[in-house]
């Protein structure tokens, strides 16, 4: 398949671009973040999102979506990370509708599904439990009780898990703490007996919560997937989210480049434009082309992704590694070249760096993605 977007999405990347630009610039994180919102990000503008259809992506079309695949959510991906939007989109319209599509009963489709395609749910997907993205080593208990299962243990790092109306938790309901075997999904109420969440506000000003969870009850209906078999689900979703914040440092790092080009023909020192420096522009020129390389392959990884989710996983860590060191690479470069105001928090500049950084170690980084791959080579 060509490595290019077709007319339609297209399309729709000229949509989300122009919703996004015009009502969450860099100014609107600034904002949310110098007036310490509760929330974190905005309603309206998330109900907007919705009735642009964006929310129902990867929504099956029975319950109220679009039916569409990883490459168009990518699309979307791509141009949050141009302005650094604040936005459940990746936590509720990407991990949350993916698990339950692919994992969920009938009964907790037709349930969910639905409202989150209307704006009206905000989910998280609870996974890791230390400072590393690890998710085999997932050993907080669900023992059974009843009917049901009692869940004991914390998580960290729930991206928007401080505001979720629903929690999609990994727990370990045999087996120990690095067995693929053992590993249970279960749908959890935030406001159950027994769950605390204390908001972390990251040092990109995006959020994030730990939770904690005491003798928390559910009962089997609460189980997606199948009892101790959890993993296979939770990898390809954790794929899908992995190949949507590739997305997004796409255009992170598009949009550093774009504003440090920019910058570069308007600065001058020593009476030229700061651009015609030979050094600049190889620094520049390389650049560029590690972000078309990069975006090159993260599409493919989405393409991928889309055919085949089991067979994406090697697709998926070469272009999660890759697009956290280009982004990482296109921040440098950015405060560098621009010189002492680059580090300076009034400029923009700041805002893209640490978002950069968040997103290489969310959902792992390259070393992450690096052992995933020598092990599906048997190096």
């Amino acid at each position: 398949m060509a490595l290019v977007l077709t007319e339609e999405q297209s399309l729709l990347r000229d949509s989300a671009r122009g919703l996004i630009s015009d009502k969450a610039p860099v100014s609107h994180l600034r904002h949310l973040r110098d007036s310490r919102d509760a929330t974190g990000f905005s309603r309206e503008l998330w109900k907007s999102f919705a009735e642009m259809g964006f929310m129902g992506l990867l929504v099956p079309e029975q319950f109220g979506g679009s039916g569409l695949g990883c490459v168009e959510a990518g699309v979307v991906m791509e141009e949050i990370g141009r302005t650094l939007m604040p936005s459940p989109f990746l936590s509720t319209a990407v991990l949350a509708a993916s698990a339950l599509s692919r994992g969920g009963s009938a009964a907790q489709k037709s349930e969910h599904l639905p409202r989150i395609s209307a704006g009206d749910l905000v989910a998280a997907l609870a996974v890791d439990e230390g400072t590393k993205h690890r998710p085999l080593q997932t050993s907080l208990k669900a023992e059974r009780s009843g009917n049901g299962f009692k869940l004991n243990g914390a998580k960290a790092l729930v991206v928007d898990g401080h505001v979720a109306d629903l929690l999609i938790v990994a727990a370990r309901t045999s087996g120990a703490a690095g067995e693929r075997d053992g590993v249970t999904l279960f749908l959890i109420d935030p406001k159950a007996k027994g769950v605390a969440t204390e908001r972390t506000i990251m040092v990109d000003s995006h959020n994030a919560a730990r939770i904690e969870f005491a003798d928390v009850e559910v009962d089997a209906d609460s189980v997606l997937g199948e009892i101790d078999q959890g993993f296979a689900l939770l990898d390809g979703v954790l794929n899908i989210g992995r190949g949507a914040v590739a997305s997004e440092m796409v255009g992170l790092g598009e949009e550093v480049f774009s504003r440090t080009v920019s910058y570069l023909r308007e600065r001058r020192q020593f009476g030229k434009r700061i651009g015609e420096f030979q050094a600049l522009q190889h620094r520049a020129a390389q650049l560029y082309i590690d972000i078309e390389i990069t975006r090159a392959a993260v599409l493919k990884a989405l393409q991928t992704l889309d055919k085949d989710v089991a067979g994406a996983t090697a697709a998926v860590a070469v272009a999660k590694a890759r697009a956290g060191a280009t982004a990482v690479r296109a921040v440098q470069e950015g405060v560098q070249m621009h010189g002492g105001m680059g580090m300076t928090d009034a400029f923009d500049i700041g805002f893209f760096m640490k978002r950069a950084r968040v997103c290489e170690e969310l959902f792992g980084d390259a070393n992450f993605h690096a052992d995933q791959l020598a092990r599906l080579r048997s190096y």
